[in-house]
Order: C-alpha cells, then structure tokens, then sequence
C-alpha cells in the first residue's frame, strides 16, 4: 500500500504539501492545506517548520524524524500514526527548542504505532529539552538520534502529551542501544504529560534521563525490559502510574530506578516524589521496585505485587537516604518483603514506617485499591488517600488504552 501511494504522492508534488509554515503574525500551526482523503501522508524527513498532523488522515513515518529547534509538531485527537519499518528504524525526536503538541482524548486517543505488530518494531518517541541532566559535563546525547539534551532551565516546555498511546517499540539498534516507548530527557516541568500508555515495547515503558517533568496517568502494558526508569537525577513528580506484566513476557523490572550508575553521588540528584502507583509483576526473579545507584525517592500510596522481591534497596548512598529520612517510603503495600543489599534500610525499618505493610494480598487487577494515607502537600497532587493508582469507581484506564 505505502509504495503504491508513493507514485501518488509523486505525481501531486506540485500541489501538495505535508508541512506547514508558520505565519510570522500568528503563534497557531498551519493546518496541512486540502489533504485529500484517503491519500497516506508519509512522514520521511526532519520537520524544520510548524506542522499539523490533521484528524481523519492517514500517516506513515518513515525513518528516524527529528523535529528541530524551534519548530512545533501538533498531533490532533484521533491520528494515528504506522511505522512502515522499512530497511531503518522508525522513530521521532524532539529535539531542544523544538515542542510537541499532541493532544487526544480519551473517545479518540493519538496512536503511534507499527505495520508490524510485535514488541521492538519500531523506535519510539524521544523528548530533548533544557532542564538538567547529572551526567558529566551537565549535558548528555540521546541514545537515539544523538541529540544534545540537559542545561539549567527545569521550567523548560517541550509540549504537550495527553491521551497518547504508544504500541510495539523497543527496536534494537544494537545490543547495546534499544529504544524505550517515551524517552524523556532533561525535559523541564513546563511540559504537560499525562494519560499516556506504552503498549508491549521490547525494552523501557517510560523512562527519564535527568530533568524535572511531572507526568500523571501514565500505564506500561508487558514492557520486556523495566515498565518505568530514572535516571541522571530526574527529579519530578508523578501521581495514578501503572504497570503490568504479561505472563508470556520475560520482563524486568516494574520500576528501575538509579541517580547516575556512574557516579552514585553526582548531582543534582535523583529524588522523584510519587503517589499511588500500581505495579503488577509477572513473577520470575526480578525486582518489583529497584532503589540504587545513589537515587533518592518519596513514595506514597503504593501497591507492588506479583514479584518474588517487590521492593530491593542497593547501594549506600541510597539506603542511606532512606534510613536518614531524605527519602521517604510511606502507605506502600508489598506482597513480599523488602529486600536490603547494604543492611542499612531493613524490612523491619519498612515496616515501621508510615502505613507500610509487608506480605500483604494485594489486588490482582488494575482497579483496586486499598487503605491508604494523605498525598504529598503539593498543588500538584490530586487528593488520594487510597494505596493504588485506579479506584474500582474511577477506572481512568477504560476505553484508550490496550
């Protein structure tokens, strides 16, 4: 089908258009002028102006797509856009100064997706921006598209992502280098991210490379490697995230989480605060929740099952955090115990912290919650005192996602 349209696409050259320029008097994207239904829009090169991806048309990405300094993508509710996978990997990044702008809805969500529907077919959608990164130098490259990231503006703003859904990404570029379902780095908390899903990704769901971007209702579905990752000292916030694990799928980890593997002590350091998370594992020897490599964390309202070892601490600079108060662990339900590397933060300590419980029988589904305790004093944080991210009552999950 796509070749087909190709010569289509070839012979209208002259009257069509598949970016739009910005007008220097008027701040809103240009929509893509007279699309012509039915006709596939291929999307095969760097977007260097503001463009509309327009609902009701159909596009085809086509190679590594960057979108550069000071352009803006604008997805409208509805779209979806199908990686071909054709002899090159298939991916979006934007990059530093650049926005992304897609914005759906939960009767029609964004769908990035592929012709091939298996798990590492395609390579994701990557976000460069501004705000710090604790790799040295304060500066890093992504593992994908080696593009800058990292700086000192953590009010950075690369956009906009809500009801956006992401299937089969995780493509291997080589054994070294796979690509996540969102990528997000040095991304400042003036970008907006919330009801986002990765739908079976051959490595990460979601994971964060430094910056300080808040993200709500976000769910990773049978991820292979970790449904969620931080690391080089991300230090947002984030509330209603879920993960589950397919019994088929040979996963990692629920949640990975480091301040910098390379130097434990490297600052700014990693401390996330989060609340009312569910995590739902599929057994075998992995970690539910991992704490290491110097990250510290506040985490609230929690449900981790379904994992031999639900929650591991590791390293002292993290343990440490922990049994000094800098991190807080508190209204967190395990089906195990907690498992301590160093022998500085115990499951005893655990357990006496603030609503923490131990060898409890948890829910088995996304929606359900139990007992919890207040959220975080924080403009952010919804009003949730109940361990969980999904009430039975308020299934926020139903009807976009997979």
């Amino acid at each position: 089908m796509k070749t087909n349209w190709k010569w289509v696409a070839m012979l209208l050259a002259a009257s069509m258009t598949f970016t739009a320029c910005s007008d220097d008097n008027n701040d809103e994207p240009t929509p893509n002028p007279d699309p012509t239904p039915g006709v596939t829009n291929e999307l095969s090169e760097n977007i260097t102006e503001d463009m509309t991806l327009e609902a009701g048309q159909e596009y085809t990405l086509n190679g590594g797509i960057h979108v550069t300094n000071g352009a803006t993508l604008t997805i409208q509710p509805g779209v979806t856009i199908t990686a071909v996978h054709d002899d090159q990997v298939d991916y979006i990044l934007v990059e530093q100064g650049a926005k992304i702008n897609a914005v759906g809805t939960a009767e029609e969500p964004i769908v990035m997706t592929s012709e091939s529907k298996e798990s590492g077919a395609w390579g994701g959608l990557h976000i460069c921006g501004y705000a710090h990164t604790n790799a040295e130098g304060g500066t890093g490259s992504s593992e994908i598209g080696g593009a800058t990231y990292g700086g000192d503006n953590d009010a950075d703003n690369s956009g906009t992502l809500q009801y956006v859904r992401l299937e089969y990404t995780g493509y291997a570029f080589d054994e070294e280098h796979e690509s996540n379902g969102i990528s997000f780095y040095g991304v400042g908390n003036g970008t907006t991210v919330d009801h986002c899903q990765v739908y079976k990704g051959a490595d990460d769901g979601f994971e964060f490379f430094g910056g300080a971007v808040n993200v709500k209702n976000l769910v990773a579905t049978d991820c292979e490697d970790d449904s969620f990752d931080w690391t080089e000292g991300w230090n947002g916030k984030g509330q209603f995230l879920v993960a589950t694990q397919a019994s088929d799928v040979d996963s990692d980890c629920l949640m990975e989480c480091d301040n910098n593997g390379n130097n434990y002590a490297a600052t700014p350091v990693a401390h996330p605060v989060l609340a009312n998370l569910t995590l739902i594992g599929n057994g075998g020897d992995a970690q539910g929740i991992r704490l290491r490599a110097g990250t510290q964390v506040e985490l609230y309202n929690t449900l981790v099952s379904g994992k031999a070892l639900p929650l591991t601490v590791e390293t002292t600079e993290t343990e440490q955090a922990l049994a000094d108060g800098t991190s807080i662990i508190n209204n967190v339900s395990l089906s195990g115990e907690l498992t301590s590397e160093e022998g500085i933060y115990t499951n005893d300590m655990f357990v006496a912290g603030e609503g923490n419980l131990a060898n409890q029988e948890l829910p088995t589904t996304v929606a359900g919650t139990t007992d919890g305790g207040t959220t975080p004093s924080d403009s952010f944080f919804e009003t949730a005192d109940y361990k969980g991210a999904v009430p039975e009552d308020n299934d926020w999950t139903a009807g976009w996602t997979l």
